[in-house]
């Protein structure tokens, strides 16, 4: 694309995203700009196949001058942009033989309500305790950040709260109602997800919302938040409670993993885990999971019995717990989802063959 206004580019492809109602959109040299639209990659063939010197036009359009210092230097960054006032993006660019991509991922504007998102409305009543740690979980690109959004901004219209979100990059921008909100993004508002946090815990604060658990530190400095009167959210690549918990404890050397049990057993509010599923009248519609961290569960994770804990989601609805596998099969009575895709997503077709 010789003599290009790359910004200009940029926002004429931003409006395709939006108005074909795209969740992400890839800048890839030797392709056709790239959006996903439901679940499918969809190649924008009436746009010319990029270049090293299209992509590299693209990047210094989005990334900040010591943004663009610091990706010669490490290869890949986490960024967020803001497209006027239309669309904000979530990105990374990142290297592949050589050659620079990108992809960015549409963060709406609006903080839809847990109805507006599918999600069963027991989430409500997390956002509402004074204290706990509490996590989403599921595969990147499952709708994580959108829930503890929507839980967030709950509190924000019905609670005098501080609240402190500690992101990489900053996704959804909370307007203040009720609440005070600071929001801070790693490497430009603070160090490190560990280093904002220990802080945090000086700054009066109510509520936190850690991005991601990325190491042990941070883990740690989280569980001991919430022990000490603090409301914490965040989430975990992981497929399910029983194996968020693992997770969890193998982070740590051998020698802390008893501390660290009984503090996340003394600590933790619940685990949500959720995928989204291609809905057959088109887009998505999420399927979940739902751990509430009760006098049971909490003995199985102080004596380390966390295979036991999928049969108590299984068998706890009376005391909120759902079951993914449940989950899956509503959807599939309600007509939302195929029974092949119900497949695809279960973590246990065996037991998803029993229910249905």
């Amino acid at each position: 694309m010789a003599g290009v206004d790359y910004r200009k580019e940029l926002n004429a492809l931003i409006d395709i995203v939006t108005s074909e109602g795209a969740s992400d959109i890839h800048f890839s040299v030797g392709a056709h700009p790239t959006i996903r639209v439901t679940g499918s990659l969809i190649p924008l063939v009436k746009k010319p196949i990029l270049t090293d010197e299209d992509v590299t036009g693209f990047v210094n359009v989005l990334l900040r001058k010591e943004q663009q210092e610091d990706f010669a230097t490490q290869n890949e960054m986490d960024f967020s942009y803001q497209h006027a006032d239309k669309a904000r993006f979530r990105g990374n660019a990142f290297y592949q033989k050589g050659h620079v991509s990108v992809v960015l991922r549409l963060i709406n504007n609006d903080i839809k309500t847990l109805d507006e998102l599918g999600l069963p409305p027991i989430l409500e009543t997390f956002a509402m305790r004074p204290q706990g740690f509490f996590l989403c979980v599921g595969p990147v690109g499952q709708g994580k950040s959108t829930t503890l959004a929507s839980m967030v901004e709950i509190i924000n219209q019905n609670k005098a709260d501080h609240i402190v979100t500690i992101e990489d990059p900053i996704e959804y921008i909370y307007e203040p109602k009720r609440s005070l909100i600071d929001q801070r993004e790693v490497r430009i508002d603070t160090k490190d997800f560990a280093t904002a946090l220990t802080a945090a815990l000086r700054q009066d604060v109510d509520v936190l919302l850690v991005g991601e658990m990325r190491n042990p530190e941070t883990i740690a400095t989280a569980v001991t938040a919430a022990e000490t009167g603090h409301l914490v959210f965040s989430t975990l690549h992981t497929n399910n409670a029983a194996q968020t918990i693992d997770r969890i404890i193998d982070s740590f050397p051998s020698g802390q993993q008893d501390q660290i049990r009984v503090q996340l057993a003394g600590s933790l509010a619940g685990i949500f885990s959720q995928r989204l599923i291609p809905r057959i009248s088109g887009g998505m519609v999420p399927a979940y999971e739902l751990l509430v961290n009760n006098s049971a569960v909490a003995n199985l994770i102080r004596e380390a019995r966390t295979h036991e804990i999928q049969t108590v989601i299984e068998t706890g609805l009376e005391h909120g717990m759902i079951d993914m596998n449940r989950s899956l099969v509503d959807l599939v009575k309600k007509g939302e989802i195929t029974v092949d895709n119900a497949f695809a997503y279960s973590v246990n077709p065996k037991g998803l063959e029993r229910l249905m």
